[in-house]
Order: C-alpha cells, then sequence, then structure tokens
C-alpha cells in the first residue's frame, strides 16, 4: 500500500481529502508514564509543588488536541467536537495510565488528535514532578482504538 503523504515524485504533501464523505469519526489513544515509588506517592497524596498534576496534565492533553495541525506538518485542521483525557494511577508501574478520546465529523480520522492528546499530558506529568524524578519513563503510546470512515474499524488486540 502506497504511504499516502508522499506524491509520485516521493514529496511530502498534505492528502487531499475534499472528495472524501463527512462522516463521525473517533479515536482513542494511550500511553503510560512510570515513576519512582516516591514520585508515585507524591502525586496520589496532592503534594506535587507545582499543583494538581493529573488535572493539569487532563488540561494540557485536551489542549494537545487541539494544537495538532500546528505541531505535525501534514495534519488538517479539524472540528474536534470532543476531547477527554483520562489519567489513572497504577501502583503496579508505578506512574499513571494515560487514556485520550477524540471525536469529529469531519473527512479525516482524529487518530493523530487523539496521540498528540496522550503524549501532552504525559509529557505534563514529566514535567511538573521532574524536580523529583528525571528518570521518568514515557512509553506505550498507541492507538487503541479508530472509527469511521472509508477504512472503517481499527481495534488494538
Amino acid at each position: 500500500m502506497p504511504l499516502t503523504h508522499f506524491d509520485a515524485q516521493g514529496q511530502a504533501h498534505m492528502v487531499d481529502v475534499s472528495d472524501k464523505a463527512v462522516t463521525d469519526r473517533v479515536a482513542v489513544a494511550a500511553a503510560h508514564i512510570k515513576m519512582a515509588p516516591e514520585t508515585f506517592d507524591l502525586i496520589s497524596e496532592g503534594r506535587a509543588k507545582k499543583g494538581d498534576v493529573l488535572g493539569v496534565a487532563r488540561l494540557a492533553g485536551i489542549m494537545g488536541a487541539k494544537k495538532t495541525p500546528d505541531l505535525i506538518p501534514l495534519c488538517h485542521p479539524l472540528p474536534v467536537t470532543k476531547v477527554a483525557v483520562e489519567l489513572k494511577l497504577d501502583p503496579d508501574l508505578p506512574g499513571v495510565q494515560i487514556e485520550a478520546t477524540v471525536k469529529t465529523s469531519g473527512q479525516t480520522g482524529v487518530e493523530m488528535e487523539a496521540l498528540t492528546a496522550a503524549s501532552t499530558a504525559a509529557l505534563t506529568v514529566y514535567d511538573m514532578t521532574k524536580a523529583v524524578d528525571k528518570a521518568m519513563e514515557i512509553g506505550g503510546l498507541r492507538v487503541l482504538l479508530k472509527d469511521g470512515g472509508k477504512s472503517g474499524r481499527y481495534e488494538a488486540k
């Protein structure tokens, strides 16, 4: 299957979606951030000096989704109709599990917006707690679900 972001000469270009039908679309992406047990306790007990880590990270994820076309050069600006970012403390990591859901009615999908939301939320957790734990690790960034449009539904296994 050819890559859609390159023309016949191999030059990068924005995909023409003008002939695509407007459909309801949704994407869900996930990421996590692992940290030292002490950092986990700091967040879970609300003792971080910069404030409500999970609340600020949730807002950052929402903002990240809305700014995706400013960050990813060939992304279409889309009328995002919903962004939800869930951050759950996971003592088994220890760390935070992140899931971002983005919806639109449009001519192209919102996978990039969901991925940007999840990664921006993870980066914000890092930023707010890096003073006590520079060794945190962000990982697991992936699309869990994509639905709508010509290619239909994709669910990660």
